[in-house]
């Protein structure tokens, strides 16, 4: 059943990807989808040229397979509708660039330019990872957009998701965004802190491993999302994208590593642990490989960066089958969690590898499948922390059934010698202590065989069970000899149990007799026991010599100095 619910989980999965793959970044970036052209940079180009031969620029090659270098791209004409709106800006998906210069024309023939440099495109970040340029004022409307961009990586695109947008969509577009990735923080930031607290309580090695991956999870959002440009503007645009491949790579690396302190140890055992770790290693070269060594062969190092990711999303299929194998206890919750993040994982690297065009889902699909990946691992923790619960559970029985059984003696269910000094060394107050001895046990033995002298020792033990007050002690202390312990303040008469022995049907209704002898004092030590014991003991002898089937009370011992 569970693993029928995992696979349609996962179809549901696929099926949303596809339809974010087709979607338009119209439906993502705020404002009219703009159509774009390109063309490469040659010297001697000017803005007013090329805005009057927009036949030369190729619009049906893809950008990407222009490689790096210098570019200008070239807007379709903008619709009048939107173009007569007043206060419109031109906004575009952060890439790998050094400058980019926005030419706008307008109706009028005039030609004016903004733009901005890696350094100061922290001015102009908005929330989503775009950039966006304000056009600048002029009586005109304006027609066509032109940018300049130099230093373009041009790895999935020149200019991805073009749109142009009004002011109140650009500050709808915000507010959502922002919504967005607040409650991710926030979610994120709780369950760190419930982790921390459960760990705290239930030390399991998985709850501190998972706070750390919530940490980068929350890290990596705040700088693709394109907050930490905005709280730092003066960061380099480029410094902030090699920071998302540091932390891209430690929360890929550290989900791995969750998954290694989530599933039971067998999980993990053989060729699959070293393979974890070779994948890990693996990760962390490339994409440490990138940041240093980036813009130089900046292609060649995206796609190590992205062949990178391989191994560890091969390795998937192997540790669920694994888990399967084992039969572990929380595989389907796994799979169920981490199945969004691993499938729009294994879509960015298709992506990331020319298999398919950008789309502002995909490049963003991280954030909004690790947020349904927190909520559905919260579910699966707690889920796992129950499992945890019951076990110990299971535990404390099982610990309670041992000592329970360590402290019984087999045959008649009473304390043992240990368990009985145990527990009556140390009571406060006067106890009264009782030893019964059953009379001529070695002839019953004869009569009826040792079956039948065991059930007879069976038969007197429920009887001064039954005798006894609440929280009185009765042990057997030896082989037909047993113990009675009670507060003196509310004592049993002895010759009550010995009544009580006497209305006790015994196997093939032999007649069975016992003799007690009786002594009162403190307990408070062992010394007090040995004392107690002997005259106990030497009433009971007194009672086997005045001829059986009574007691005797040695009375009441002196408080020892």
């Amino acid at each position: 059943m569970r693993s029928r619910f995992c696979l349609h989980w996962l179809i549901g999965v696929v099926l949303m990807a596809l339809a974010m793959m087709g979607a338009s970044p119209a439906d993502a970036l705020a404002g009219r989808a703009l159509s774009v052209c390109l063309l490469p940079a040659t010297p001697g180009l000017r803005a007013d040229d090329l805005f009057r031969t927009p036949s030369r620029f190729d619009c049906t090659t893809p950008q990407s397979r222009y490689g790096a270098g210098d570019f200008w791209i070239m807007s379709q004409r903008l619709p009048v509708d939107v173009a007569s709106t007043p206060k419109l800006s031109a906004r575009a998906a952060s890439v790998w660039q050094d400058r980019v210069t926005l030419y706008v024309l307008y109706a009028d023939g005039a030609i004016r330019q903004t733009g901005f440099t890696s350094r100061t495109a922290g001015r102009h970040l908005k929330l989503g990872a775009t950039l966006s340029l304000a056009l600048p004022q002029h009586e005109a409307p304006p027609v066509r957009l032109l940018w300049h961009v130099e230093g373009a990586a041009n790895l999935r695109g020149v200019v991805l998701g073009a749109t142009l947008a009004t002011e109140q969509q650009a500050a709808e577009s915000e507010i959502l965004l922002a919504a967005l990735y607040a409650s991710f923080g926030g979610m994120a930031i709780a369950l760190i802190v419930y982790n921390l607290a459960l760990w705290g309580a239930l030390r399991q090695a998985f709850q501190p491993v998972y706070c750390l991956l919530v940490l980068c999870l929350l890290g990596y959002a705040f700088s693709s999302s394109a907050a930490l440009g905005q709280m730092v503007p003066g960061l380099d645009n480029n410094v902030r994208l090699r920071i998302n491949v540091v932390l891209l790579a430690i929360c890929a690396s550290m989900a791995l590593v969750f998954a290694r302190a989530f599933f039971e140890r067998a999980v993990f055992e053989g060729w699959l642990r070293p393979a974890t770790t070779a994948a890990l290693t693996i990760l962390a070269t490339t994409s440490i490989g990138f940041v240093l060594l980036a813009p130089w062969q900046i292609f060649w190092l995206d796609r190590l960066l992205s062949l990178g990711y391989l191994p560890l999303i091969a390795l998937v299929p192997a540790i669920l089958y694994r888990a399967w194998g084992v039969r572990s206890s929380y595989l389907w919750m796994f799979t169920l969690a981490w199945g969004v993040p691993i499938i729009f994982a294994s879509l960015r690297v298709v992506n990331a590898l020319g298999f398919m065009s950008w789309s502002f889902w995909i490049d963003n699909s991280t954030m909004v499948s690790m947020m349904l990946e927190a909520l559905l691992s919260s579910l699966a923790i707690a889920y796992r922390i129950r499992l945890l619960s019951l076990e110990r559970d299971e535990a404390r029985l099982q610990e309670m059934a041992a000592q329970l059984l360590a402290d019984t003696e087999p045959l008649t269910g009473l304390l043992n010698r240990r368990a009985f000094l145990n527990r009556a060394i140390g009571r406060p107050g006067d106890q009264l202590l009782l030893i019964a001895d059953v009379d001529h046990f070695k002839r019953v033995n004869d009569t009826i065989g040792h079956d039948g002298g065991d059930e007879v020792l069976r038969v007197i033990a429920r009887a001064l069970r039954n005798a006894v007050p609440p929280g009185a002690l009765v042990a057997r202390i030896g082989g037909e000899e047993f113990a009675i312990l009670m507060d003196a303040a509310t004592p049993i008469p002895p010759d009550l149990i010995l009544e009580r022995l006497r209305s006790q049907r015994m196997p093939f209704d032999i007649a069975v007799t016992a003799s007690i002898g009786c002594c009162t004092g403190p307990l408070l030590r062992e010394t007090d026991w040995k004392a107690l014991y002997r005259g106990a003991d030497r009433a009971l002898f007194a009672a086997k010599g005045a001829g059986r089937n009574r007691s005797r009370d040695a009375g009441v011992l002196p408080l020892a100095a």
